[in-house]
């Protein structure tokens, strides 16, 4: 391990001391460690190896992106702003949920960068394992104890962003990704109206 991933992985699990994971409980910081793991079965590429420990930093602590910048590099920086949503924090975030996820598949779309597509799977890698094992628990009752209670809405951002991801559907982790998603989302049908 090189010394700036583990200047990484050391300022990571300072930011994200005392908080958890949604739902599980679990120490917050094992979720960028976990979206790393995943990073690493696709790239060697050393920064986004770190972009993916820093990928919440900014969205989730009082980390600027000019302090990720100042550490860590220009490239790190641009590839957590790509992972970065804009939360409003005046608003409630269940009021806007659905702009925060519109903005960040647009970025997700938009982008020509592979590394983008790798960070970003690498992330939603580690949160769909999450969203499995309490689907496994509670079943279509764990959309209740999240910002977006609506489970079509829900299916149509995770089935988009394996649309968008779709360049990296020969990996492993993507063929995860897509294999739960189509589990957890196989009884919500495609525009289904109320």
């Amino acid at each position: 391990m090189s010394k700036r991933l583990d200047d990484a992985i050391e300022f990571a699990t300072k930011k994200h001391t005392e908080q958890t994971r949604k739902r599980e409980n679990t120490p917050y910081i094992l979720h960028p460690l976990e979206a790393a793991a995943v990073a690493a079965e696709l790239t060697k590429d050393e920064d986004i190896l770190i972009a993916a420990v820093l990928h919440d930093t900014v969205e989730d602590t009082d980390t600027s992106i000019d302090e990720v910048r100042e550490k860590f590099g220009n490239r790190v920086a641009e590839l957590v702003d790509s992972e970065t949503e804009n939360k409003r924090e005046d608003l409630p975030p269940e009021e806007t949920w659905e702009i925060r996820k519109k903005e960040s598949l647009e970025h997700l779309k938009n982008s020509t960068d592979p590394a983008v597509k790798i960070l970003w799977l690498a992330d939603k890698v580690s949160n769909i394992r999450t969203l499995y094992r309490l689907y496994q628990k509670e079943g279509d009752d764990l959309w209740n104890h999240f910002n977006m209670k609506d489970i079509k809405k829900q299916a149509w951002y995770y089935r988009t962003v394996a649309e968008l991801l779709s360049d990296l559907e020969d990996t492993l982790p993507y063929q995860e990704y897509k294999q739960i998603v189509d589990y957890i989302f196989r009884n919500v049908k495609e525009n289904e109206d109320d």
